[in-house]
């Protein structure tokens, strides 16, 4: 029977991470707490939670963002433990070690590895020194004066990144050595504004990659699995939209050469809990390190989907001293899984995010599709947060049924009010070339059409028009109101 160190559980997020995190807490017979701004007062979590408890700031985001405020939140719990979700405090190094300090759970990894591996700089040297592949780099930290300079020795196109922080933010390409310097100033620029720390480094840029991850999960007793890799090639602006598992990129030596790789880079590393090392695949089959996030990723549940295993749960037994239940080859995935990230924006303007009330909302169901979500209807999305709403996971018995079956849910999702990427992922879905699994992480920039609206005719246009506007409650019940002249003859007949 399994023993508990703390009986409730704090989420420190909102939205759809915090509602998965705090049904599996409650499915486990742990009490539940949440923290929330007062933009998601109205949100299923806050709805869910045992206690909620208000947090504020001089934006929505600030307030998530306040170590102080969460942990003063969660003395009132009791017994707790924390958990980060992902985005946010998730992979704050300096929270984990308050949360300890104060007697409480993280329910992560330990400070130390989210200082070793959240760094991608530290976790980059750190990986290249245990001899594992990385791609030809500069490092600023390794001699800041030459840093420029040792950049422009590199083969182009280059790729900035910021040393700390995720998300795309900061990551510029680089073609043309003429623009390293203003490039790298204003990668420094976001690294500053987005994450408080200006550090770089410039690696070679991989010309059209796949982008392959893997789930690791530790205990705190030495062992260590990895569940298999996720292909989330499918990205707009460095950010993921479409994640399945397995990668259709992978012959089974591959899988098991990259699997055993990520395993072996975290075990090196001590870790426990859960975390993803994330790798760019060449197209000739040679791969790289790229980072390792030390947290739970929004692409979880293909993974889950296909093993049977629930992430949040094992994170949660992990943080508590147990030692996992299942040994590497007890893990057999079956099936297919892909994930759909549904956004609140305009794929056709440069996916610019939108905003709106949700005025009306129906979820997919069926067999093999599951749906988390972090909204209701009747609330309103805001510019003040990330644009993801929802995500659509799909599960076949093979690709080709999961993208079948994905077709028909994405025709029954319903979202109106703000506009979403519905009908782009549909676009997406049936593109020949991601019907065959020839995809890459430029693979958007390169087919423009895909985000671009359909032009309608001009008669199906005024048709719709027109059955919109009966449809509004003003012109409808002008349409069936009856003239008072009329209505004054009562039942009178000729």
């Amino acid at each position: 029977m399994q023993t508990w160190t703390f009986d409730t559980v704090l989420v420190a997020n909102r939205g759809e991470i915090a509602l998965r995190i705090l049904r599996s807490a409650k499915a486990l017979g742990l009490k539940t707490a949440v923290v929330y701004h007062r933009a998601d007062a109205q949100s299923p979590a806050v709805q869910l939670a045992d206690q909620a408890i208000e947090i504020t700031g001089s934006t929505p985001v600030a307030a998530y963002l306040d170590a102080a405020q969460v942990l003063a939140a969660a003395r009132r719990c009791g017994k707790v433990a924390i958990h980060p979700g992902y985005g946010f405090l998730s992979e704050n190094a300096d929270f984990a070690r308050a949360c300890v300090a104060e007697g409480m759970v993280f329910v992560g990894p330990s400070p130390e590895a989210i200082d070793l591996m959240g760094d991608k700089v530290r976790a980059r040297a750190f990986v290249e020194k245990h001899g594992f592949p990385v791609a030809p780099s500069a490092i600023e930290d390794d001699d800041p004066a030459s840093f420029v300079q040792r950049a422009s020795k590199l083969a182009f196109p280059l790729l900035i990144k910021p040393a700390a922080g995720g998300g795309g933010k900061g990551m510029r390409v680089v073609r043309d050595p003429e623009h390293l310097v203003s490039e790298i100033e204003r990668a420094r620029s976001e690294g500053l504004r987005y994450f408080g720390d200006g550090r770089l480094y410039v690696e070679r840029y991989i010309e059209n990659p796949r982008h392959i991850e893997v789930q690791v999960l530790g205990d705190t007793h030495g062992n260590l699995v990895h569940l298999y890799e996720r292909e989330c090639s499918v990205q707009r602006r460095f950010q993921k939209i479409v994640e399945e598992t397995p990668s259709p990129a992978l012959s089974e030596s591959r899988r098991r050469e990259i699997c055993e790789t990520a395993a072996g880079i975290a075990r090196s590393a001590g870790y426990s809990n859960a975390g993803t090392v994330e790798f760019i695949y060449g197209a000739g089959g040679e791969f790289y390190f790229l980072e390792m996030n030390t947290r739970l990723q929004v692409e979880h549940p293909v993974t889950e989907q296909l093993l049977g295993v629930d992430l949040v749960a094992e994170q949660l037994r992990v943080a508590s001293g147990s030692v996992l239940p299942f040994a590497q080859a007890d893990l057999q995935p079956t099936g297919h899984a892909i994930e759909f990230r549904v956004y609140a924006e305009d794929a056709a303007a440069g996916y610019l995010p939108t905003t709106g009330p949700v005025l009306a909302l129906r979820e997919p169901s069926g067999e093999g599709v599951r749906v988390d979500t972090g909204i209701r209807e009747g609330q309103d999305v805001t510019a003040a947060f990330d644009p993801m709403l929802a995500k659509l996971i799909i599960t076949g018995a093979d690709r080709s049924d999961a993208l079948a079956r994905a077709d028909q849910a994405l025709k029954d999702y319903v979202l109106l009010g703000c506009k979403t990427n519905l009908a782009f992922l549909r676009r997406l879905l049936h593109h020949p070339a991601f019907v065959a699994g020839e995809v890459h992480t430029g693979f958007l920039d390169a087919n423009p059409d895909i985000a671009a609206e359909p032009v309608l005719p001009e008669q199906t246009l005024h048709k719709l028009l027109a059955a919109a506007a009966l449809a509004t409650r003003p012109i409808k019940d002008a349409a069936d109101a009856v003239p008072p002249m009329h209505a004054a003859m009562g039942g009178w007949r000729n």
